[in-house]
């Protein structure tokens, strides 16, 4: 296992380029600590693979380093690196068995017969192929194969570091979580550094100790599930973790108070100093909302149910103010008749945006 660190990484397919525009993937400093479990998190084309490429050598990274334990490894081919990669589509032998396919890693550095048989059997175990052992691959579902492709890159126990990339895409949904805790269990056990990149927000916060979450060739935050569910320190965030994500709507903001379309919220903090052209929005999690009868004078938003979708445990309800639209998550609508309601914000879980980013104020 090692230490992995990215020390001013960018990269650009069309090469050197002085203009920040031209890279996929922007400059960044990341370190990850030995034995961690950490997911790359973000839409379709954001940079994930790409990092994860440089990570692996299959890219060498227009600008920067890649350290291994401290050592440079930016010009070193994968085969070097002492890594396994786990691909979104399986990568193993159809006309071997699932033994001889989970033992093959092994085999070809040269272990020998009495240290791969075990180690196959103990791996095997843990994924639910025992009963599988002596089937070709050939015969098996695409999720069983999909978990050979996993235990190939678990088998070595002495890599530096293990890389997914969206390896449970082809996988049953109904299996998804079981492979997820399969890899924590396995994570807790071997201590392996784990690197996982999806698009999905429910594997990359159950199955990482912290999440990287990128947009646009960049690192937007850092932080473990709670954090960007918590404080989302971008729009972006704040918009991409949840479900659904975090109401977010322009506002004018004086002080402690924030104003949407003529509506005054008091805050718990106050914020000074906002530049006069700068876009100002305000930030909460529907969880944070409530609703409250129409003749709730004086408190909250005067709102239009628009919307009541039952999930069964939860109800989400959309309202609008105007032209703004908001989610609000309640488990009931006890005492709300008719089609209007007033919206109350929990203040200590609002957040306020300057230019996307999140600020802080101070406390009143």
């Amino acid at each position: 296992m090692a230490k992995v660190t990215l020390k001013e990484i960018a990269h650009s397919y069309s090469g050197f380029s002085e203009n920040p525009d031209d890279y996929a993937l922007k400059k960044l400093d990341l370190t990850w600590r030995d034995g961690g479990a950490y997911a790359l998190l973000g839409p379709s084309g954001c940079g994930k693979t790409t990092l994860l490429n440089i990570i692996s050598g299959l890219l060498t990274p227009t600008k920067g380093q890649v350290l291994f334990n401290d050592q440079d490894v930016t010009r070193l081919p994968t085969e070097q690196r002492n890594i396994a990669q786990i691909f979104q589509f399986p990568v193993i032998y159809d006309t071997m068995t699932v033994f001889q396919n989970l033992a093959f890693p092994l085999k070809n550095r040269g272990r020998t017969k009495e240290e791969i048989e075990p180690r196959v059997i103990e791996l095997a175990k843990m994924l639910g192929l025992e009963k599988d052992l002596y089937t070709k691959a050939q015969h098996l579902t695409a999720d069983a194969k999909q978990k050979i492709s996993l235990g190939r890159g678990l088998i070595r126990q002495s890599v530096n570091a293990i890389l997914f990339d969206e390896p449970l895409t082809v996988i049953d949904p109904q299996l998804k979580w079981e492979l997820r805790s399969q890899l924590k269990f396995l994570h807790k056990k071997f201590g392996f550094t784990m690197i996982y990149v999806t698009h999905d927000q429910t594997e990359a916060l159950t199955f990482a100790d912290e999440v990287i979450v990128m947009y646009e060739g960049e690192i937007v935050q850092v932080g473990t599930p709670e954090a960007l569910f918590e404080r989302p320190e971008h729009t972006f965030v704040g918009y991409f973790i949840g479900s659904p994500g975090m109401n977010i709507v322009p506002c004018r903001l004086q002080g402690h108070r924030a104003t949407i379309d003529g509506h005054e919220i008091v805050l718990s903090q106050s914020y000074e100093n906002i530049p006069v052209d700068a876009r100002i929005e305000i930030g909460v999690r529907p969880e944070y909302l409530r609703l409250a009868p129409p003749n709730s004078e004086g408190e909250g938003l005067p709102v239009q149910i628009i919307k009541v979708d039952d999930i069964g445990r939860y109800k989400i309800v959309r309202v609008g103010l105007n032209e703004r639209i908001f989610n609000v998550v309640m488990t009931e609508l006890s005492g709300m008749t008719g089609d209007t309601a007033r919206l109350l914000f929990d203040i200590d879980h609002t957040n306020i945006y300057v230019n996307a980013q999140l600020i802080t104020g101070e406390k009143r």
